[in-house]
């Protein structure tokens, strides 16, 4: 059988686009000679469709979009898509997740998903009902063990635990297939191209049974899916692997399957740019066309401002990005330049706006008010307000899409502004530890073979200027320590003291630094959508308590607070 691979971007909710490039690709696998062309998981309708499913005219959209396909389909090839389907008994959830087999005209045969993930951001079982046995699909003179996604991630035999009861994996292979097929729609996050063939690879030799595997590309709000969609023989050795971050089609035929090619070393300082570009150019081409014309980027001479800036020139184009620098009374001339600099290099438009009458004229409205107090925080946060509201201002007369531009490691903390640099519409590197960020300002200029974001932003001390002399390790330990620290506690939920144990690092700098990002939830809570690069990003698919108060009984019996906890209310907002 000749199958081909077709892996697409789609957009959550757009059925007649979604729909045009399944026919698309569906032509070009018939012309090709292939028998089968294999889509995404809920192709269809975009991936997460999220409460899109509780709409009922929606669906009926999705059973109209699935007719066409079904009709429109070249003479002489089957399509495997992905789409809802409802569940007509009067058990359970309203709804499967299912793979459709389409060929002459109509639905020859259907598939659904047994493994529901409902962890980090993924909420299947809000929404569908599990599959409770498997069935082979024969087509072709083939067996086909056709599976969606999370079907596969509980075949691995050496995991200490398995989050289900089910191995569809190891049921289809008790069933007698001759080749794995999955549809998936599985997010990107650092390692994870890694953990997927070498799964795809266990599974296969386990089985002697060769592997196709099929993933969506494109982003969708935060989620940032990769592609990687491969062929392994039944040996564990791949065949062909698309590349990431973009579209990919191929023919691959099962009775001259090929020689095994090799796969280039992972690079994740090069997979998080290109996934973040990918995230920036989705979330503003998707959002519709006339909805933003222009990203707009708020600089600072900083290296989170430069690296979100240079981002989003390669994602849009240099005339589709705005620069504005606004300097206070305590910004260094090296600063201004600095942005002036890098807007020059990389061709975009340019604005410097001084906020120093705003930040004055708020001085002297809150002068009575604040009589009698000493200068602090307030005051400084006041500079970073203006430039919100300065930028905000700028937003909403020209249609221009916001990106705020505040790293991982400062969202953790807290070491942002609410209403202040936290405006915007989109969170470019929010999932990026800081130490991240200089290795892609690095990347960015290897790959231009010049320096576009100037030497000086990225050797110079990072600094909020909001008052003199200020840099960013007056508040918090050197960056290195701090992610390594926040990589721990919030990546893999250590606690401080196994934190302070394991690396060394002084237990009272650990359980501040644990403090501070806990208390800081109710920021990150109001924050706009932040891309995910990260097997633990801040949004959807963390969900830590704001109000709380994290005690433990002791050895003597009485009440403490646990280590880490916040002692109360932030008011460094």
């Amino acid at each position: 059988m000749r199958i081909a691979l077709c892996q697409i971007n789609t957009t959550v909710g757009d059925l007649a686009g979604n729909v045009a490039r399944v026919l698309r690709d569906a032509r070009r696998a018939a012309d090709a000679g292939a028998d089968l062309a294999v889509f995404p998981e809920l192709c269809v309708t975009g991936y997460p469709p999220q409460d899109l499913l509780d709409r009922p005219a929606f669906l009926d959209d999705v059973d109209a979009a699935v007719e066409h396909l079904a009709q429109h389909a070249p003479d002489g090839l089957a399509l495997l898509v992905g789409a809802p389907v409802r569940n007509d008994t009067p058990v359970g959830k309203r709804l499967f997740n299912t793979a459709l087999l389409l060929a002459e005209g109509a639905v020859q045969a259907g598939v659904s998903k047994t493994l529901l993930p409902t962890y980090d951001v993924f909420d299947e079982y809000r929404y569908f009902e599990p599959c409770p046995e498997r069935e082979v699909i024969e087509w072709g003179g083939l067996r086909l063990g056709v599976h969606l996604c999370e079907d596969m991630w509980n075949n691995e035999e050496q995991a200490p635990y398995h989050l289900y009861a089910a191995n569809p994996i190891d049921e289809l292979a008790a069933l007698g297939v001759d080749l794995f097929v999955n549809l998936s729609a599985s997010p990107y996050a650092t390692g994870k191209p890694t953990e997927r063939r070498r799964l795809i690879r266990e599974s296969c030799r386990e089985h002697g049974v060769p592997f196709v595997y099929v993933n969506q590309v494109g982003a969708n709000t935060e989620l940032i899916f990769d592609g990687d969609s491969q062929v392994q023989s039944a040996a564990g050795e791949g065949l062909w692997h698309a590349p990431l971050f973009e579209e990919a089609f191929h023919v691959w035929d099962s009775e001259a399957p090929g020689d095994p090619v090799e796969v280039a070393p992972e690079d994740v300082t090069a997979e998080i740019h290109d996934a973040l570009v990918l995230g920036v150019r989705d979330y503003v081409e998707k959002t519709g066309p006339g909805v933003f014309d222009k990203a707009l980027v708020g600089l600072s001479g900083g290296i989170d401002s430069a690296v979100t800036c240079a981002l989003a020139v390669e994602a849009l184009g240099a005339d589709r990005v705005v620069g504005v620098t606004m300097p206070s009374a305590y910004s260094s001339s090296g600063s201004v330049d600095d942005s002036r600099a890098l807007a020059e290099n990389l061709g975009i438009e340019f604005h410097q706006v001084s906020i120093r009458p705003a930040v004055d004229a708020f001085r002297a409205m809150l002068e009575p008010l604040f009589a009698g107090t000493d200068e602090g925080v307030a005051e400084e946060n006041v500079q970073a307000r203006a430039r919100g509201v300065t930028l905000m201002a700028i937003s909403n007369k020209f249609g221009h899409l916001l990106l705020t531009t505040g790293n991982k490691s400062e969202m953790a903390v807290g070491y942002a502004t609410l209403y202040g640099d936290m405006s915007g519409g989109l969170a470019v590197l929010s999932d990026v530890f800081k130490t991240e960020v200089y290795r892609v300002a690095e990347h960015v200029n290897a790959r231009a073979g010049r320096d576009l974001i100037p030497r000086t932003t990225i050797t110079k001390p990072p600094s909020a200027e909001l008052k003199p002399g200020q840099v960013d390790q007056d508040s918090l330990p050197p960056y290195d320590v701090l992610d390594a620290i926040l990589e721990r506690f919030v990546e893999q939920h250590e606690s401080p003291a196994a934190i302070a144990s394991e690396t060394g690092y002084d237990l009272a700098l650990v359980d501040r630094i644990a403090r501070m990002v806990d208390r800081n939830e109710y920021k990150r809570r109001q924050a706009a959508p932040g891309l995910r690069v990260s097997s633990k990003a801040f949004g959807p698919g963390r969900r830590v308590p704001i109000v709380m108060q994290r005690t433990r009984i002791n050895t003597a019996g009485q009440g403490e607070r646990v280590e880490g906890a916040p002692a109360a209310t932030a008011v460094d907002a």
